[in-house]
């Protein structure tokens, strides 16, 4: 080849393969379906280290509380509400989104 055609190949844009579109839920859920793939394994798994003697103890307990969850979900927290609150907050939420006229004599102060 001569110098001038090797020249231009060499400066010619390279052009990736076009990537495939996905959606993101669509990934999402791919990825989803593959760790549910394991679900078994992965108990078994959370379920051995429970069950050793040779695990630390919070190997243990974080163990025990991974299959709790998974099994029965998550305790539910409670909300605190103080002064400022996040009930009140909801509570003001709902009046201008429900009740625009309520809202209109201002302040977050609760309704007498």
């Amino acid at each position: 080849m001569s110098d001038d055609i090797e020249y231009a190949l060499a400066s010619e844009p390279v052009r990736l393969p076009a990537r495939r579109k996905t959606s993101n839920a669509r990934t999402l859920t791919e990825i989803r379906s593959l760790a549910r793939s394991h679900t078994r394994t992965a108990l078994r798994v959370l379920v051995g280290i429970m069950r050793s003697d040779d695990a630390t103890p919070a190997a243990r307990v974080s163990a025990a509380n991974a299959i709790l969850d998974r099994g029965w979900g998550k305790a539910a927290q409670p909300i605190e509400n103080d002064e400022d609150g996040v009930l009140e907050l909801i509570h003001r939420i709902e009046r201008i989104i429900v009740h625009p006229e309520s809202s209109a004599s201002g302040g977050c102060g609760r309704d007498a």
